[in-house]
C-alpha cells in the first residue's frame, strides 16, 4: 500500500514538472533552434526547423492531455505499472529537457527525448483506456 500513496503524489508532480518544462521550451526555442542550424542560414532554413519544433512540441501537449485525461479519469491513477512507468519517463524527460533548454542542444534532439519520454507513457495510457472501455461486449 505505502508504494500506491507514494506513486500517485510522484507521477502527478513529474507529469505537471515535465509540462511546465515543455512550456517553457516552447516560449523559448529559439536557441535551440539556432543551436540546430549553421551560423550563416537563410530565414526559409530557420523557418523550417522551428515549424519543426513547434509540431514537436505540440505533439507533446497533446499527449499530455492523453495521459492527464487518463490519470485524472481514474483509469490508471491506481495502476502501479503505469504509475512506475510515467514517473520514471517524466522525470528522465525533466532532467534532459533542463539540459536540451539550458545547453542548447540540437533540436532534432527533441524527438529521441520524445520517444522515450512522451510518446512511451502516452501509448500505454491508450492501451489502458482500450483495455477499460473497449472490451465491453454489446449484450445481444
Amino acid at each position: 500500500m505505502p508504494l500506491v500513496n507514494g506513486l500517485v503524489p510522484s507521477r502527478f508532480l513529474t507529469l505537471t514538472a515535465h509540462l511546465v518544462i515543455v512550456i517553457t521550451i516552447f516560449w523559448s526555442r529559439e536557441n535551440n533552434v539556432r543551436a540546430s542550424l549553421p551560423l550563416q542560414c537563410t530565414q526559409a532554413e530557420y523557418d523550417s526547423r522551428d515549424t519543426e519544433m513547434v509540431v514537436a512540441l505540440s505533439v507533446t501537449l497533446g499527449l499530455f492531455a492523453v495521459e492527464l485525461a487518463g490519470f485524472l479519469s481514474g483509469v490508471s491513477m491506481f495502476n502501479n505499472v503505469q504509475s512506475l512507468l510515467s514517473t520514471a519517463a517524466h522525470a528522465s524527460a525533466g532532467v534532459t529537457l533542463l539540459f536540451f533548454l539550458f545547453e542548447q542542444w540540437d533540436s532534432s534532439l527533441y524527438w529521441w527525448i520524445f520517444a522515450f519520454c512522451s510518446a512511451l507513457p502516452a501509448a500505454v495510457e491508450i492501451l489502458l483506456f482500450i483495455s477499460v472501455f473497449g472490451l465491453k461486449k454489446k449484450p445481444l
